[in-house]
């Protein structure tokens, strides 16, 4: 727990339990199996299907929807499964509607898209409800392969690895494995638990040793490891976070909104964590708005976002823009906080308006005050724990191809790698990609 739920204005127990399992049920309801099949049938199962090519991972979108439509989703959620291990959490997480349905031919048309993210958790989870898993994997090698960090692409990583017959350990900081989807997400998002069920289930491919509590720099050295291990994939995304940079930073009431969604999504009574009456999020993107509905769920009276730019340049997409100002959320743009004000705790966020001029961001000189007992920063995280072996570039480790980096035998891939957006979706497809990388380097392949 944080110091800044220690303060006067943050307290537990805001709501009746009954409104804290109403507030964090299931965001979208699953498809019933004739629902599925209705909206199969939208789908025009395009041949040149501008889906595929907007989803990271290329699953094969028309084929799937075509499998539900026609019965088979067991076989559709082995298609999907077949890109996306992880099929199942990027069904809830994706941003679909930035992705594969934004670029769908009836959002096209009509405006309103096949529900594509609906329709590829319901073969997943159909498939996955049986227990069983779809692959089985290759004769061993012989060959070991270290994976560091068990979030999305590590596991996408380690379980490809694992399918072609390599023996695979993953180091895992935290006590549990799944990094953003088990620590990061909206719990509306992954209800019943379902990042540790999902993994459970990708460990069925065999082959794949989990350790807990070990982190690189710390219990893990990058020369053990190389000598140790034929291979070494770097997974560990993005420990620090960005400060504030504006005077009282340092008082209580200030905090991470990563470690405030943390402390959520470990909690097993809600009715227990802390939340302030006002709260403000900095920042623009899904952790921001992830932390600002979910204080809002808590029972915070006043949840304002503070971006420093616009409406329109706001990472978070406008779906979950919508979402957050359906649930109570306010929106300030164009303004950034330079102090925390407040005897010893938060009391009050003063902020300054904003002008952006060639993509620089200057304050105008004119400010204005917020009440806060509670400030959350989701202004961004940054790498540590790299080793300084390793090339960096842009604050991240500099990769090229699938996942190469500067020291021949070590990959990387997902947040902590430079390259693609920092989505779910695009730490599986590049964790994917390295393992087959390293499956050619390892057996000329």
């Amino acid at each position: 727990m944080t110091k800044s739920m220690l303060t006067p204005g943050i307290a537990p127990g805001r709501l009746s339990p009954e409104d804290y399992a109403a507030n964090f049920a299931d965001l979208h309801a699953p498809l019933e199996p004739h629902e599925a099949a209705v909206a199969a049938d939208r789908c025009y199962f395009c041949h040149d299907a501008p889906c595929i090519t907007a989803c990271p991972t290329s699953i094969d979108i028309p084929l799937f929807i075509r499998q539900i439509a026609t019965g088979t989703p067991e076989a559709a959620a082995k298609t999907i499964f077949e890109q996306n291990i992880l099929g199942g959490m990027c069904a809830r997480v994706c941003p679909t509607e930035t992705l594969c349905e934004e670029a769908c031919v009836r959002e096209t048309a009509e405006g309103k898209p096949v529900e594509i993210g609906r329709l590829q958790r319901y073969a997943t989870d159909t498939l996955m409800a049986a227990g069983t898993h779809p692959f089985t994997r290759a004769a061993p090698t012989g060959r070991k392969v270290a994976v560091i960090g068990a979030g999305p692409a590590g596991l996408a990583c380690a379980h490809r690895l694992a399918l072609h017959g390599h023996d695979v350990t993953i180091f895992e900081a935290r006590p549990k494995a799944g990094g953003l989807n088990e620590y990061g997400i909206a719990a509306y998002k992954t209800v019943g638990d379902f990042a540790q069920g999902e993994l459970d289930w990708l460990m069925k491919i065999g082959g794949i040793t989990l350790e807990t509590g070990r982190a690189l720099g710390r219990d893990l050295t990058l020369e053990a490891l190389t000598s140790d291990y034929d291979a070494v994939f770097l997974g560990m995304g993005l420990g620090g976070v960005n400060a504030l940079r504006a005077e009282g930073e340092a008082r209580d009431g200030v905090s991470d909104a990563v470690d405030f969604i943390s402390d959520l999504r470990q909690a097993s009574d809600l009715s227990t964590l802390p939340v302030g009456r006002n709260v403000v999020v900095i920042g623009g993107g899904m952790t921001a708005i992830d932390a600002a509905v979910q204080s809002k769920l808590l029972g915070a009276e006043n949840v304002t976002v503070l971006y420093r730019r616009s409406r329109a340049e706001m990472p978070a997409s406008r779906y979950e823009q919508d979402l957050a100002a359906s649930k109570g959320v306010r929106f300030v743009f164009n303004a950034m906080p330079v102090a925390v004000l407040g005897n010893g705790v938060a009391t009050m966020l003063r902020a300054e308006y904003t002008s952006v001029a060639d993509g620089r961001v200057t304050g105008t000189g004119e400010t204005f005050d917020l009440p806060a007992d509670q400030v959350l920063k989701a202004i961004g995280q940054t790498l540590t724990g790299a080793p300084d072996t390793i090339e960096i570039s842009g604050g991240k480790i500099a990769v090229t191809g699938a996942g190469r980096t500067s020291v021949a035998g070590i990959w990387a891939g997902g947040d902590c790698a430079s390259g693609g957006d920092d989505l779910t979706v695009t730490a599986v497809a590049e964790g994917r990609d390295a393992a087959e990388d390293i499956h050619a380097a390892l057996t000329g392949a």
